[in-house]
């Protein structure tokens, strides 16, 4: 009895290491190949569990889901001949775990094809266009066609290159440099031009203003005159009238006037002979 629980217990402990050693579980995320002495015999695509020879026969998994590939940066010429730093990263997945185990075995070797194909790609697609057409003008189409020949090329080695992407774009150091200088001697021109601009039209002001200031200086002085004029006449006519009323008066009075100014105190000494004209009231009422 006893020996026959050992027996028992012996053939399930033994069922139990091949059920292990047999059974194959593969999860959502994978898909496996089933290798027989190094050569594939079947390949798992869905997920379950299945069952290989122990001993005879091993299992490679892959992952089903969506694999990131980061490239170095690359030097790559366009078609204006200016050097760009290009630093891009790819979306790919495997689709054919057979051929993806027949050509590149694993991930490390699937991303040093990426790496080939992608790169090459890259530098035939931008070699076509000028580097303001990359940067500002026809970039998604550019990486969409990358992506399709890229993907088209990576199917001999059951890869689907899903997307492919810019990250990062950069001039070499002397490139940047040389941009720099063309910048500052665009806005030094343009600053010069606006200076130049600037000078035309304050020259424009100052020379009509100085015209303004002419035609009105001109022309208050023509009414300065004017004035002037008419007030001289109507003095002269005042005076003329004055003097036809009583000359003698009109006389005396203007000597007085000419008696005041010419004598003022401390402005003038005047030298006259007693008999003169100038001094004739001061030698009586006649």
């Amino acid at each position: 009895m006893r020996r026959a629980i050992l027996v028992v217990a012996g053939l399930l402990v033994l069922a139990a290491l091949t059920f292990r050693l047999a059974a194959v579980v593969v999860d959502e995320t994978n898909q496996a190949v089933v290798i027989e002495f190094g050569r594939p015999v079947r390949v798992i695509s869905e997920p379950g569990l299945y069952f290989k020879i122990p001993f005879i026969q091993d299992v490679v998994l892959f992952e089903r889901r969506f694999l990131e590939y980061d490239a170095q940066a690359n030097d790559i010429i366009t078609r204006d001949k200016k050097t760009l730093i290009m630093d891009n990263y790819a979306m790919w997945r495997i689709i054919d775990p057979l051929k993806f185990l027949q050509t590149v075995q694993n991930e490390a070797g699937a991303t040093a094809r990426l790496d080939d194909i992608i790169y090459s790609q890259l530098r035939v697609e931008l070699g076509r266009y000028d580097l303001i057409q990359i940067v500002a003008e026809h970039r998604d189409r550019i990486m969409s066609n990358v992506t399709e020949r890229s993907d088209q090329a990576a199917r001999e080695y059951g890869i689907q290159v899903v997307d492919v992407r810019i990250k990062r774009a950069d001039l070499p150091d002397e490139n940047s440099q040389a941009v720099f200088d063309r910048m500052r001697t665009e806005r030094e021109r343009e600053a010069r031009r606006y200076r130049s601009e600037g000078e035309e039209e304050a020259a424009k002001i100052r020379a009509e203003a100085d015209k303004e200031r002419t035609i009105i200086l001109a022309e208050a002085y023509r009414k300065a005159q004017a004035i002037r004029g008419e007030g001289d006449a109507e003095a002269i006519r005042v005076y003329a009238e004055a003097f036809n009323q009583d000359p003698e008066f009109y006389a005396f009075m203007r000597s007085l006037e000419a008696y005041r100014k010419a004598f003022a105190a401390g402005q003038t000494t005047v030298i006259l002979a007693p008999d003169s004209e100038f001094l004739r009231f001061f030698r009586g009422p006649r």
